[in-house]
């Protein structure tokens, strides 16, 4: 390798990927994204500390919803899994958290008991865009809900309230709503707890 080639090298490994989560930052992008752990996932700390990376709770789930993160929010969460609710939203199989090899994911049965347990986040309805607030039935959220009754109920017009202390954020809703952008999304419980915090 000569002299170019080894600094390029250089830089496209260690320089660019410390400069990529200042790029989220930049006017034009999307900074309001937001990835779920998958469920059974400790609080993040304790989780980036057991988790290694090891793919294998993406490689068994059965709705392929679980992918890993690059190096765009750092090396400390290179290689970490991820769900994209709007993508694709957690199916709630549990599969994932009975391969784990550290812990990162706590075990959780695929029961009611089981699926209770999860805190993936928490279901947040934008009132002004949804199109069963404006008077245009709709309930595709609603449908979507695996705890309906619970950790969401309707009314007029199938209008969706989000029952905060059931919802379990499995995204399944964001998935589901037909409405572009989304009119209702799911907030991580850590980004809950830090704003809760603040």
């Amino acid at each position: 390798m000569n002299r170019r080639g080894f600094f390029a090298a250089f830089l496209a490994g260690t320089v660019i990927p410390l400069a990529v989560p200042f790029l989220e930052k930049l006017p034009g992008t999307n900074v309001l994204r937001r990835f779920l752990r998958p469920p059974g996932a400790k609080p993040e700390k304790a989780f980036l500390d057991a988790c290694i990376g090891c793919g294998q709770c993406a490689n068994v789930c059965p709705n392929k919803c679980i992918t890993l993160y690059g190096l765009e929010k750092g090396l400390e969460n290179f290689a970490t899994p991820r769900i994209a609710a709007r993508a694709r939203g957690c199916i709630l199989c549990m599969a994932c958290t009975q391969v784990c090899p550290t812990g990162a994911l706590e075990p959780l049965e695929a029961t009611d008991e089981g699926m209770r347990a999860v805190a993936m986040g928490t279901a947040f309805v934008s009132e002004s865009i949804c199109y069963s607030f404006a008077g245009r039935t709709c309930g595709a959220c609603y449908r979507a809900c695996p705890l309906p009754g619970e950790a969401m109920t309707i009314g007029l017009f199938e209008k969706p309230y989000v029952h905060e202390e059931f919802c379990v954020g499995c995204g399944l809703c964001e998935q589901g709503c037909i409405h572009m952008p989304q009119a209702i999304r799911v907030i991580p419980t850590e980004e809950l707890r830090s704003y809760e915090e603040a």
